[in-house]
Order: structure tokens, then sequence, then C-alpha cells
């Protein structure tokens, strides 16, 4: 009897090997328009209560001058530019030759209205546009807790 539990322990650990090598790990989001690629769009984990998530990403191999001009997602009502680009409207210029950053302590995204907790380690749907990029679906993670 305890030759079958060692066989089924060496085939198990086979098996967890096996799929370690099979299943890639975990990758940054990338999106490559005819303009830019934008790496990694995240937010961090929100509360029942919270209202908004910031939502933060790199722009860089920016070929040519373009302004993101659309950010949606399910998970909130609307989103706004806040920090130094504050305002109600999506427009944020992404300078040619540049890398560029929405990050929690410069210029950032805000998703307002949220429908429900985000969640550390999920991914959501995303949608981004740029003007002269085209519009594009893709995702964010949450990779963090929220700050406290």
């Amino acid at each position: 009897m305890s030759s079958s539990i060692d066989r089924r322990r060496l085939l198990g650990g086979a098996l967890a090997w096996s799929a370690a090598l099979v299943v890639p790990g975990a990758r940054a989001h990338e999106i490559i328009t005819t303009t830019l690629r934008v790496t990694h769009p995240w937010s961090r984990a929100t509360a029942p209560h919270d209202g908004f998530a910031v939502l933060c990403m790199k722009f860089d191999e920016v070929a040519e001058d373009d302004r993101l001009t659309l950010v949606e997602s399910p998970v909130a009502v609307s989103a706004e530019m806040a920090g130094s680009a504050a305002g109600p409207s999506i427009d944020f210029l992404i300078r040619a030759g540049q890398e560029t950053f929405l990050a929690e302590t410069q210029t950032h995204v805000r998703l307002i209205g949220l429908k429900f907790p985000l969640e550390v380690g999920r991914e959501y749907p995303l949608r981004l546009g740029f003007a002269k990029g085209g519009v594009y679906n893709t995702s964010f993670s949450v990779d963090q807790d929220r700050m406290a």
C-alpha cells in the first residue's frame, strides 16, 4: 500500500512540475497601437465604499504625438483625468520619443462610480482610445492592496 501512495505522490509532483512549464506566468498587459505602446494598465484594490479607483499605466515607444481620448470599463460609470491634467474628459497628451506615465502620484485616470470593489489578483475589462492610434479592448489588473 505504501508503494501506491509513493507512486501517487511522485505522479502528483511530476504533474505539478509539468504544469508549471506549460502554463505561462503572469505577464503585464501590452497594447501596441500604430503610434505607441501601452504597458501594464493597473489599479489597486478598493473597499466596498470606495467611489473611485486610480488607473495607472505606461506609454512608450511613441513614434508620433498622440492623445489618450477614451477610457471605459464596465466596472465604473465613467472615467476622468486627475492630477495636473484634471478634468471631466479624457484628454492626455503623449509626446513622441518619451516615456509617459499615468501614476498615482502624478496625472492619472480615475474610474468614477465603481459598481463593485476591485479585488487583488483580478483582471477587469478596459477600453482605451487614442486620437491617432485607434481604439483597443484590453484589461487592467489589480496588483496591490488599496492604500491605507
